[in-house]
């Protein structure tokens, strides 16, 4: 029982479910206001799906690293003043991630840990994002196809003896600068284009939701050639 719960040693992967959650406080909104054309873009949910991979290096430090897809899905909207022209729309872009995390465990009870992460993450954007309308066109261009971020994690799990880990959790992702630029154009009866520009930070929150499967740490420190008595190591 307690050489299944051991960390240092054992590398184990796990698959994840993360609803991107709407939160003012990140400052979700990209504006832009040229009179007479008015648009914006908000960031108001998304999910992102994937695997991670977690490496004990100590009892209470860990390294995980992994891949996820994820999508975000925006609000936007587009106004001309001069003919009061406005529409509302949706768009969704996609992204993948691979982190690199540091964990830190702090024990709560026989089976039970809280975790904190810290870490950047390479994030990699296959192409741009489209919608058009009648008189107008919104473009969500992809800064570079790959830029990094920085990502915080808070959570909790509950480490079965032989069924893996369960794990509820919550997750900060930042990019470094702006991850694409929305492009709002409006065309006129000639079919001539006017566009403004807005950048998208592109930053969100997730609720996370992890299953690591199961791996003997006994196993793993046989396979090292490393046979002392783990009775207490935890």
């Amino acid at each position: 029982m307690a050489g299944a719960c051991a960390q240092a040693g054992v590398a184990t992967v796990g698959i994840q479910a993360k609803p991107v959650i709407p939160f003012t406080y990140f400052d979700p909104v990209s504006r832009v206001d040229v009179p007479p054309l008015q648009g914006s873009a908000e960031i108001t949910g998304g999910f992102g799906f994937g695997m991670a991979v977690r490496v004990g290096l100590t009892k209470a430090i860990s390294l995980e690293t992994g891949i996820s897809q994820i999508t975000r899905r925006f609000d936007v909207a587009f106004a001309n003043d001069t003919n009061s022209y406005a529409i509302t729309d949706r768009i969704k872009l996609v992204g993948y991630e691979v982190p690199v995390l540091a964990m830190v465990y702090i024990r709560l009870g026989r089976n039970t840990w809280m975790n904190n992460a810290l870490g950047l993450s390479a994030d990699l954007y296959p192409s741009d994002a489209v919608r058009t309308q009648d008189f107008s066109r919104v473009y969500l261009a992809r800064r570079s196809w790959a830029s990094f971020g920085v990502v915080a994690n808070i959570g909790f799990e509950y480490r079965t003896p032989k069924s893996g880990w369960f794990y509820l959790g919550a997750t900060y992702h930042r990019p470094f600068g702006d991850i694409a630029q929305a492009e709002f154009t409006w065309y006129d009866a000639s079919a001539f284009g006017t566009t403004v520009v807005a950048g998208v930070a592109g930053s969100y929150l997730t609720a996370d939701v992890r299953y690591y499967f199961h791996n003997d740490p006994d196993k793993a420190r046989r396979r090292r050639g490393d046979t002392r008595n783990t009775d207490g190591d935890q």
